[in-house]
């Protein structure tokens, strides 16, 4: 038995409620924790064994922040009941699902301060009934909601957090009051919305996003959600928020509403909660790998075990987070998993040998390295190791998905392959030259990469790897101006969009003119598709266990212009079902609203034959699904 346990078991129920207010006002009040979210759950779970009652267990903390008055929600922001693991979240689904094929919808559970936006105030969760207005930090804040990104000027439930990537690169620059940076991002959310005044972080350009609840929520059904379970884990932890688990709720609005709630928690809901269970280590060596624009440090470690797995190397972030935590090859190292699923570094001890982590010259070049902000660069633009991780990543934005990185290698040093154009110039017998092709499989390449010479403006726009534009930054311009015309923008033009910004807007349009000659010729080899409102396409929905993954099948429909969506209304175009006569939740909205069913089988044979198969009468009966 640990310390806490001996500890918790040797009290009463007074003593036990006079430790969770503590370690309350520690983790809400003041923002300085004292011990681990497991710990602090084993000691509610202590009060609730001797004093179900108590109403420290019925209350809803929140962060305190400096607001402008009290806001009264007009639907409650409870707080979740817990579990930790798989088994609690099938006894809760069990418990009361209607079938094995009730929907749940996973979301992630973002380690933030919970708001509410009405469309005039912007608002804290609160004790869940009356939360803080905070309407004078939304210049500091950036909505992320299905299908927009920019500022907050619509209705919107969720999370305000500070993204992993911009944590990395904005906040490693920002100072407080007392002159040292955030240690963590949620410690600077805490710190900032506690500020009364915040032109001092507005003149250092920061930056909170506030994430909307349904912006990622993934569909599966109570039968399925053990098979995928751990699929969704990984999923979620290599998104770029801070979370600290994951949230499953019941996909019909109307059924989790007549659950019920208690005084703390909604009964159609349910939170599991990451352990970032923890196990000591000893940090053996640095590794720096290529990404994009920088070297990253990975930790090698001591092999050791951690919840069934054994750990050998772990996340380091970037060169800016071995400084803060001032940590040396030869430290003892405390190693967690992020998500239960991705290693990190929680802490270290200064060992008895040490020595610095950091390289000086570049391993691919030998250039000697550079600091950029928060991250170790590379400065030389031909570097071998920068333009691997360049090209592969701009292929994996063009969507040919046969390409790895391994091969990539290979095709620079065997093919002489450069640039993206170059790629398009390569036959059968080029790729022939690599070992582990044979004609079919070097066929079969050649002929996913002729196919992407077709491309959609945004891939194409995000394959140019200028720093921080992706796909989805890259479709927020382009919906506003083609892609010529982005070519010549001006940047104060480009910045007016919202979620773009005056940093991006010059990042865009200094590549756009430093790399001309070598657009004109890429735009030579490719014909431009371009991007429409994805609210204008048809949808398509998919139910049922299929061989392929799901991202196999809305990538077949994305390419006949479907937008794939994850839940049945009266508004749906197309639901594909594994097995049309089963009766999932899904084919019976369907039925019920006259949506028009195919079975996989006849969708994938359209293949062929060009055209859908189920005549309903409506306008999308003759809707090609294949070209």
């Amino acid at each position: 038995m640990d310390h806490l346990n001996y500890q918790l078991e040797t009290m009463n129920a007074a003593a036990v409620a006079e430790l969770l207010a503590y370690h309350d006002r520690q983790y809400w009040e003041l923002n300085a924790p004292e011990i681990s979210d497991a710990e602090y759950d084993r000691i509610t779970e202590r009060l609730r064994q001797l004093d179900p009652e108590h109403p420290l267990l019925s209350r809803v903390n929140a962060p305190v922040v400096s607001g402008d008055g009290k806001v009264r929600h007009r639907t409650p922001m409870l707080s979740l009941d817990k579990a930790y693991s798989l088994e609690e979240l099938l006894t809760w689904a069990h418990k009361y699902c209607r079938s094995e094929e009730e929907l749940l919808l996973v979301e992630p559970k973002y380690d933030g301060i919970s708001a509410s936006f009405d469309g005039v105030i912007l608002a804290t969760r609160g004790d869940g009934e009356t939360g803080e207005d905070i309407s004078g930090k939304l210049p500091l804040i950036e909505l992320e909601a299905p299908g927009y990104t920019g500022r907050v000027d619509r209705p919107a439930r969720g999370e305000i957090v500070i993204r992993d990537d911009d944590f990395r690169t904005i906040y490693a620059n920002i100072r407080k009051k007392d002159g040292g940076t955030y240690k963590n991002p949620r410690n600077a959310v805490a710190g900032i919305m506690g500020l009364k005044d915040i032109t001092e972080m507005l003149m250092q350009h920061a930056k909170l996003t506030l994430v909307d609840y349904a912006l990622i929520s993934k569909p599966v059904t109570v039968a399925a959600l053990a098979e995928q379970w751990e699929e969704l884990k990984a999923g979620f932890a290599a998104l770029p928020y801070p979370m600290d688990g994951i949230v499953l709720k019941f996909a019909d609005a109307a059924f989790r509403a007549s659950l019920g709630s208690t005084a703390h928690h909604p009964r159609g809901e349910i939170a599991y909660k990451f352990t970032n269970r923890s196990v000591q280590s000893k940090l053996l060596d640095v590794e720096w790998s290529f990404g994009k624009n920088c070297l990253t440090p990975v930790a090698l470690l001591e092999p050791v075990e951690l919840s069934g797995i054994t750990i050998k190397r772990a996340s380091l972030h970037n060169a800016q987070n071995l400084i803060d935590m001032d940590l040396m090859i030869g430290d003892t190292v405390m190693v967690e998993r992020a998500g239960d699923v991705i290693p990190f570094i929680a802490s270290r001890e200064a060992g008895s040998q040490r020595r610095s982590p950091f390289i000086e010259n570049c391993p691919a070049c030998q250039t000697r390295l550079v600091r950029r902000g928060p991250e170790l660069c590379c400065p030389n633009e031909a570097c071998p190791g920068s333009r691997l991780q360049l090209l592969a990543a701009a292929i994996r934005n063009l969507g040919i998905e046969r390409l790895g990185e391994p091969t990539v290698a290979k095709l620079i040093s065997h093919c002489g392959v450069r640039h993206l154009r170059d790629l398009f110039e390569l036959t059968p017998l080029d790729v022939l030259k690599i070992d582990g092709f044979a004609g079919k499989s070097a066929a079969n390449l050649i002929k996913e990469i002729q196919k992407a010479r077709v491309v959609d403006d945004f891939q194409l726009l995000a394959a140019l790897n200028i720093p921080n534009v992706g796909v989805n930054i890259a479709k927020l311009m382009l919906a506003k101006y083609p892609f010529d015309q982005l070519r010549t923008l001006p940047p104060e033009k480009l910045a007016e969009i919202p979620g773009i910004g005056p940093e991006r807007a010059a990042a865009v349009s200094s590549a756009m003119a430093a790399r001309a000659g070598e657009l004109d010729e890429l735009l030579g080899a490719v014909s431009l598709r371009r991007s429409e409102s994805s609210e204008e396409k048809p949808t398509i929905c998919f139910t049922g266990k299929m061989p392929e993954k799901r991202s196999f099948y809305e990538k077949l429909a994305a390419e006949r212009g479907f937008r794939a969506v994850d839940s049945v209304t009266a508004a749906l175009t197309l639901l594909v079902a594994a097995d049309v006569n089963d009766s999932s939740t899904k084919l019976r909205n369907a039925r019920k609203a006259g949506v028009k069913i195919v079975s996989l089988d006849e969708f994938l044979a359209e293949k062929n034959s060009g055209t859908a198969v189920v005549d309903t009468g409506d306008e999308f009966a003759d809707l090609p699904l294949f070209s």
